[in-house]
């Protein structure tokens, strides 16, 4: 494809609403809310004396209900995320987001009479038939029943949330996704994703001029975002007071059905090893010819030129590599291009970085791209296309189980990023091919394991520190976040001082808090799948297709144990850092294969 071909990779969206655009939202929302009103007038006060299969009818209007709203939902969402400068799609996500909110408000009653229900009575009634699409989804959320409150605050929690976290949220999407950068010698300002790609610069004054434009560019509104993240601190403190949860993170543990003390074993296994990407530091300060990395050399390519791929070759890639393995997933990974499920381009007010959406069990995912011809976007493709797989193979779930936790949101993503690494892998003809293949690996699992744990620092301390410190100053979370940074990278990058306001454009610290170390869980989680597929080879395949088949519809340790995998295994966390250590090593011989190359080259031309 053509570059101008590339601008015409658009979802398209009206499958959601039946064709009818904005009016087909709003005439689901009616819907649902009609059949959320009458749910509520027949067992509102009266989930106690549900029998077994009134429980499985009632689950499933409430299925039906839910696939309403998430059909308007995902509609509003994905068209503001193409367009966050459109007044019309700002005022739609709103008008759907009150509205879900309003019929969520409604049928309340449901969760925290049925958490209500003691024990023995709960599971009786999760014994009777027809709840084989919801069993698992009940029994976890009847592990909220410590931390509920009662239904009326319930209800003002839910109603404010709109105005509340849910609009800071959405100002903060507004003003990150409206950055634009003056690149130097640019005749035009630039989408910060753009700007951040040139990070990727062999030039390393261009790197420096890149990273010193996008802080400038984060400078004017730095304020506003630091209150912001203030403002979201402290809603989160008052929940967490509120529902007795005993840590700032202890919320976003459950929903992922993980102890504290499991993501504190994470957490420090990962920090232990801190001296990995270290290591590929210094090597790569060797590769670039410097003495020491800045942080603006991280991500710098160490191929001698920065390869470009087109999107056609980019799609063949990818589905080539989803094929070899197995047909089904193949055959799936077809429908996202045949059907206009992706949206590749950048473009300006887009929302930047990349994501999949599963929208509904009753509709198919959407993956959002922002391509700029990268071979790092090939990978990128394929993990968004993985993570589309997950939800596709998951539909027959239902709305209930689908979706895992976050903990093993990252499966499917990291393993199809694999597999397609493994194919250029196999195709590089060189040892600088091959480092140059191995770097950006490296690379992408530093950055998803090593700097999501250092982001879960900073962001501990974020909010460790509102709580006990009041209102945090601008100066106060960059030094949080530079506390958080230099931990990581050591003695092995320095750290400039324009970087303290770069934690400033990460969405996930405003809509998601606690939400980054799940990164690092799924990164390992997938390695140590991989690792299985390596011992076993095609006799694997189903198992694998058995695992993202089966969403959320059981326990994470459940789950992995479908792979082959012990995840109470202490041990566990280590193997998966352990093939990040192979990889290195990897690079290190190919990384001394080149070295000696050029060290040859000179000697001759001397």
């Amino acid at each position: 494809m053509s570059t101008t071909a590339l601008q015409d990779v658009a979802w398209d969206l009206e499958p959601l609403v039946d064709g009818d655009g904005p009016a087909g939202a709003d005439r689901q929302l009616a819907e649902a809310q009609k059949r959320a009103d009458a749910f509520a007038a027949a067992h509102a006060g009266k989930v106690a004396a549900l029998d077994g299969a009134g429980l499985a009818a009632a689950m499933d209007e409430l299925a039906a209900i839910s696939e309403l709203v998430g059909r308007a939902g995902s509609y509003a969402s994905l068209r503001f995320s193409t367009d966050t400068a459109d007044p019309a799609n700002g005022a739609l996500l709103q008008r759907v987001q009150e509205q879900g909110t309003a019929i969520e408000t409604t049928l309340l009653f449901f969760e925290l009479e049925w958490a209500a229900l003691d024990d023995a009575r709960a599971e009786e009634l999760l014994a009777a038939d027809g709840l084989e699409r919801c069993r698992h989804h009940l029994r976890t959320a009847r592990k909220y029943r410590p931390y509920l409150l009662s239904e009326p605050e319930e209800k003002v929690v839910a109603e404010k949330s709109v105005t509340g976290r849910e609009a800071w949220t959405r100002l903060f999407s507004e003003l990150t996704s409206a950055l634009e950068v003056d690149l130097p010698g640019g005749e035009q300002p630039v989408a910060l994703d753009v700007a951040l790609a040139r990070l990727m610069s062999p030039d390393r004054e261009e790197r420096r001029s890149t990273q010193e434009a996008v802080t400038a560019a984060l400078e004017p509104g730095l304020r506003t975002r630091a209150y912001i993240f203030n403002t979201l601190l402290h809603d989160k403190a008052v929940e967490d007071r509120m529902r007795t949860f005993p840590t700032w993170l202890s919320s976003r543990n459950l929903s992922n059905e993980a102890s504290d003390e499991s993501v504190q074993a994470l957490v420090e296994a990962v920090k232990d090893a801190y001296e990995l990407p270290r290591r590929w530091y210094r090597l790569k300060a060797r590769l670039l010819g410097i003495d020491r990395l800045a942080d603006y050399d991280r991500m710098a390519s160490v191929a001698e030129a920065d390869e470009e791929v087109g999107w056609d070759a980019a799609r063949d890639i990818v589905l080539g590599a989803y094929h070899d393995f197995s047909p089904v997933l193949g055959g799936a990974a077809e429908g996202f291009f045949a059907g206009r499920y992706i949206d590749a381009p950048v473009r300006p007010a887009k929302r930047g970085g990349a994501f999949c959406a599963y929208t509904v069990p009753s509709a198919h995912p959407y993956v959002l791209l922002n391509y700029t011809s990268r071979r790092r976007d090939v990978l990128t493709l394929a993990h968004e296309l993985g993570h589309g797989l997950h939800a596709a193979l998951a539909r027959p779930r239902g709305p209930f189980e689908q979706h895992t936790p976050l903990t093993l949101a990252e499966t499917a993503s990291v393993f199809g990023e694999t597999l397609v690494f493994r194919r250029l892998l196999a195709d590089a003809a060189t040892p600088a091919s091959r480092l140059s293949l191995l770097a950006e690996n490296i690379e992408g699992s530093i950055a998803t394991v090593f700097r999501q744990v250092a982001m879960n620092q900073f962001e501990h301390a974020a909010h460790t520190a509102r709580r006990a410190e009041g209102e945090l100053s601008v100066q106060r979370i960059g030094e949080l976040w530079f506390a958080s940074q230099e931990e990581l990278l050591g003695d092995a990058v320095a750290i400039t001082d324009g970087y303290r306001a770069w934690w400033s454009y990460v969405p996930h610290f405003m809509a998601t808090p606690g939400y980054v170390y799940a990164y690092a869980y799924g990164q390992l989680l997938a390695l140590s799948v991989y690792g299985r597929y390596l011992e076993e080879g095609e006799a694997f395949v189903p198992a694998y297709v058995e695992l993202l088949s089966a969403g959320g519809s059981q326990s994470p340790e459940d789950l992995a144990a479908i792979a082959g995998l012990d995840l109470a295994d202490p041990g566990f966390w280590r193997a998966g850092l352990d093939l990040v250590a192979a990889q290195l090593d990897d690079a290190e011989r190919a990384a001394n294969e080149v070295l000696a190359a050029r060290e040859g080259q000179a000697t001759s031309r001397g």
